[in-house]
């Protein structure tokens, strides 16, 4: 039964451990650049954008790809960077033009960040860039806390 419960709370703190990670990126880029996509101001827009980009810069996503195996576009970090400079550098063009010039612009930077995804609009970030560098390690961390949650729950119920 230890055995079991052993298991189960290593499979917890494994899952936390990825969670936390996800959440982090979250809160401290995926969250400004929803809200960048989301601006109704040019200004507003760029102060977000500048606070995703500086969370990209300061944690190395400027560059490699996201996948372990083999490179595809869609993990390109480095692609997906320059997109973001690309906004901050029109978004700082467009400041103190006219409302239609913003508008164009920031409907362009909500184009480019955000996708229609199956749930609605989704960010465009390539996958695991909350995990990078270290997309092999949490992939084999993912594993262990997936078998050891199973291992904990088959014990627990043979007893």
């Amino acid at each position: 039964m230890t055995k079991g419960i052993l298991q189960l709370l290593i499979g917890i703190i494994i899952g936390a451990i990825i969670f936390r990670t996800q959440l982090e990126f979250d809160q401290n880029c995926g969250g400004y650049l929803k809200q960048a996509a989301d601006a109704n101001t040019a200004e507003l827009s760029l102060k977000r954008l500048n606070m995703a980009v500086k969370y990209a810069e300061d944690h190395g996503l400027t560059e490699g790809y996201t996948s372990v195996f083999y490179k595809t576009e869609d993990d390109n970090i480095g692609y997906w960077y320059q997109n973001l400079k690309a906004c901050q550098k029109e978004l700082q063009e467009v400041i103190g033009k006219s409302q239609l010039e913003q508008t164009n612009v920031l409907m362009k930077v909500r184009e480019s960040l955000t996708d229609n995804g199956k749930e609605g609009t989704e960010l465009t970030v390539p996958s695991g860039i909350a995990c990078y560098p270290n997309n092999m390690f949490y992939g084999i961390l993912t594993l262990l806390g997936i078998l050891l949650f199973g291992l904990g729950i088959f014990n627990l119920h043979k007893l």
